[in-house]
């Protein structure tokens, strides 16, 4: 009997939330990480280096029987850094039964506030998020080339411990920034991992999924409530004309959108462990 086997391309903040709970329940692990540290791995999974210069080493997914993919696309000239280098021993992995994508509900571009949900067509309003629609469509033609269920995850803003706008406040580089009628939806990283582990017991081939939780709000908000839990005064308001973002945090406030996630739950029956910002910043406090 083939144990089950998690191979993640990037074992990062969210795919170790995930590996973390399969491996407690008797998965074999491993990944990659673009320079692994010469210190023992924290959680014991021994990364492979994969990276630019630094090719898989073979025979790497001979065991893998579920991938997960959370390396970002690459530049104009590299779609999927992936797919680019690992396409031969993807076609070659001989145990694969699932392959999981993880992108971003940057995907859809700005809707002005308004609703979207999986069959909403992709608009990106960047050439980042442009990459990603791109990548989304190669992974799935190669799951259908290779007959494996393969599924894409459209992440909303991760949060969780280490990572929240509590940590900002408690630095003291927490910002309150008000565009009016914007809004952003979030997820929390262990709902994450429940998403992806309620998929991988039920795999629809060609699936997407939208991966946040029931209620998009106003940053202003969610740092004011964090504000709250920690007893701090709440930092004030800056005017988003005034707040002289870089380029790149100025292209997360083009998109405004309400993203719609019922599809999980009634496709997956997952039940949010984080329903909105306030239970998740509550147990990251």
């Amino acid at each position: 009997m083939i144990r089950p086997t998690l191979f993640c391309f990037g074992l990062g903040y969210c795919a170790r939330r995930l590996a973390r709970r399969l491996a407690a329940q008797g998965w074999e692990v491993g990944g990659t990480l673009r320079a692994p540290d010469a210190a023992p791995d924290p959680d014991g999974f021994a990364p492979l280096p994969f990276g630019p210069g630094r090719p898989l080493p073979a025979g790497a997914l001979d065991r893998a029987t579920h991938l997960l993919i959370s390396i970002p696309p690459g530049p104009a000239d590299m779609a999927d850094p992936v797919l680019d280098h690992c396409r031969a021993a993807l076609e070659a992995a001989p145990c694969l039964q699932w392959i999981g994508y993880l992108s971003t509900t940057g995907v859809y571009g700005d809707h002005q506030g308004g609703l979207v949900d999986e069959t909403t067509p992709p608009a990106p309003t960047s050439a980042r998020a442009a990459r990603r629609v791109m990548a989304e469509r190669a992974w799935l033609d190669l799951g259908r080339a290779l007959a494996v269920p393969t599924q894409v995850f459209r992440l909303a803003g991760i949060y969780g411990p280490g990572r929240s706008a509590l940590d900002d406040l408690r630095r003291g580089t927490a910002r309150r920034i008000v565009k009016p009628g914007q809004i952003f939806s979030r997820i929390h990283v262990e709902d994450v991992a429940t998403v992806l582990e309620a998929s991988m017991a039920r795999p629809r081939a060609g699936a997407v999924y939208n991966v946040c939780d029931d209620e998009a709000a106003p940053p202003q908000d969610v740092v004011a409530f964090g504000a709250a839990l920690l007893n701090l005064p709440p930092p004030p308001e800056i005017p988003f004309e005034q707040a002289a973002l870089s380029e790149m945090a100025q292209s997360f406030w083009t998109d405004n959108k309400r993203v719609d996630n019922s599809l999980l739950h009634k496709e997956l029956g997952v039940r949010l462990a984080y329903p909105s910002y306030r239970e998740g910043l509550a147990a990251c406090a």
